[in-house]
């Protein structure tokens, strides 16, 4: 496991930064290979993306695409979780700093995921949610919901039928998912 130094400092052999698909995968990888692996994320959990259209959409609650990273690795003794945000990186010094807080390195892995873009278009971002996180599909289910609500007391059918219009930018899987949904 990662060691505390003096002075609080923690030293591993192998710093992973992110726990999504890449950071559990290497953090699965070190499990037999003796090296301490400290895995730093900026949540509790290790969140399965390709359904989060379906907690979007109701089709599923978010605990059931969402699990705690300390469980997955709870029988890996090489492994430690350490929830924070890394705000620099030294390549140098092999050091990693997660605000006031620093690990030293031999090794870094940065599988730091991916974010939503709205090429050059960010005034788009209050229509058209991104869908990479729990809270983004609760956001997209609450307005999806709230819509069927508002439609089903309408007396108006122009108003019915604008609340039961939904668009989707983007065809990619995600888009495609959520249409389909």
């Amino acid at each position: 496991r990662a060691t505390l130094k003096s002075g609080g400092a923690l030293e591993a052999d192998v710093v992973i930064v992110g726990s999504g698909f890449g950071g559990i995968a290497a953090a699965r990888r070190l499990a037999r290979r003796g090296y301490r692996a400290l895995i730093v994320s900026e949540t509790q959990h290790y969140l399965f993306q390709p359904l989060l259209y379906q907690v979007a959409t109701a089709g599923l609650a978010p605990s059931q695409i969402a699990t705690p990273i300390r469980s997955i690795l709870r029988r890996q003794r090489n492994a430690r979780v350490l929830m924070g945000r890394v705000t620099g990186v030294d390549p140098v010094a092999r050091m990693v700093r997660l605000g006031e807080r620093e690990v030293s390195y031999d090794r870094l892995v940065l599988p730091t995921g991916a974010r939503h873009a709205y090429f050059g278009h960010d005034e788009w971002e209050p229509f058209a949610p991104g869908l990479k996180k729990i809270d983004d599909a609760t956001d997209i289910r609450r307005r999806i919901l709230s819509a069927f609500e508002r439609a089903e007391t309408s007396e108006d059918p122009v108003e019915r039928r604008r609340l039961l219009t939904f668009v989707v930018v983007g065809g990619g899987p995600t888009g495609v998912e959520m249409a389909g949904a």
